[in-house]
C-alpha cells in the first residue's frame, strides 16, 4: 500500500458517501467499496484528516455511522 493507492480509496469511499447521502454502517461501506479493513481504514483515515467525514454513535442500538459532511466557504 502507498499514498497513492490510499488516496484512490479515499477518493472511491468519498464518491460512496457522496452519492448515497445517507449514514452508512462500516460493514456496508465496506461491501459497497470492496476493499479489506486495511484499505478502508486508510482511506477514511485519509477523509478524517481532511475533516471530510463525520462519525456517530446512536445511543439506543450502540452502532457506529460514517457519513460525509461538506466544508465550504463562502466569502
Amino acid at each position: 500500500m502507498n499514498v497513492q493507492t490510499i488516496g484512490e480509496n479515499a477518493g472511491i469511499v468519498w464518491s460512496l458517501l457522496h452519492g448515497e447521502n445517507r449514514k452508512w454502517e462500516y460493514s456496508e461501506l465496506k461491501a459497497a467499496a470492496g476493499m479489506s479493513d486495511r484499505d478502508l481504514n486508510a482511506a477514511i483515515g485519509w477523509l478524517a484528516r481532511e475533516d471530510k467525514v463525520y462519525f456517530e454513535t446512536m445511543q439506543d442500538s450502540g452502532k457506529e455511522y460514517l457519513y460525509l459532511t461538506m466544508n465550504y466557504y463562502i466569502g
